[in-house]
């Protein structure tokens, strides 16, 4: 029984109960990413019980804690490269994967043979987190991920053992191979956030960013903004050492000055 709603309804949840989850659990001493992931579960469930349980016609808008602060975790191509090799055969070629095309877990394991193109070099989702169905284009190194899954099973891309896969990739197996590799507190997920950083250093402008990753606007691009100095670099380099430039030598200024004023 959950200890703020009880044997409550469905249907008798309001905008006021949730604010005293929310109350509640800051009262804990909880950060607001934790009450964060309490509310978004409750949204989760209500939604679900609208949308595809039919169990209730509305429930009132939940809206996240401001304050919380942003995940910055990714890694570099040696670390990239570390993880993979100590990964089990199935679970490599799932990250290798994701780092190829910035794809959810959710989306890689459900990933169907019926929807890959590799002539085309197009993969098309039909289970997106915000539910819209996408293309994904797939460079080179996609393309080698999937060619060598080619024969393991009629329908999925990826499998373990011959058979899909269920579970959630965030598990035991995940951890061993987090600490066999030396890398802490990283999650899969974080594996695209891995890949939409290296795209930014690279280049990727931010609006191509959102369309290669299914983003709906540029809200969550935009904190990958910082990844890219390019535009900068000519800005830095006035102010080199050696380029004197139209930087004005204010002490110099000023005893000139001074000294016009004694004659």
């Amino acid at each position: 029984m959950d200890p703020y709603f009880g044997s409550l309804m469905l249907d008798e949840l309001t905008g006021d109960l949730i604010w005293q989850v929310v109350q509640g659990e800051l009262e804990k001493g909880n950060k607001p990413a934790t009450v964060n992931r309490y509310l978004a579960l409750i949204r989760c469930l209500l939604r679900m019980a609208r949308d595809e349980w039919q169990w209730i016609d509305s429930f009132p808008k939940i809206r996240l804690l401001h304050g919380e602060v942003e995940r910055d975790r990714w890694l570099n191509r040696e670390d990239a490269n570390r993880l993979i090799a100590v990964c089990p055969t199935h679970l490599a070629a799932i990250v290798r994967f994701a780092l190829a095309t910035g794809c959810r877990a959710r989306e890689i394991t459900g990933l169907e043979w019926n929807r890959v193109d590799l002539e085309r070099q197009t993969a098309w989702l039909d289970q997106t987190k915000n539910g819209t169905p996408r293309g994904v284009p797939l460079n080179s190194d996609a393309i080698d991920v999937l060619e060598g899954q080619v024969g393991q099973h009629p329908r999925y891309c990826f499998t373990y053992k011959g058979k899909p896969i269920r579970w959630e990739l965030t598990n035991t197996a995940w951890h061993t191979v987090l600490r066999k590799a030396g890398i802490e507190d990283f999650r899969f997920h974080d594996l695209r956030h891995t890949w939409a950083s290296w795209h930014r250093q690279a280049g990727t402008s931010c609006d191509e960013l959102k369309d290669l990753g299914g983003w709906k606007s540029r809200v969550m691009v935009d904190r990958y903004a910082k990844y890219a100095t390019e535009h900068l670099r000519a800005a830095a380099s006035r102010i080199e050492n050696g380029k004197g430039g139209n930087v004005v030598n204010l002490t110099t200024f000023s005893l000139r000055r001074k000294e016009q004023r004694a004659s």
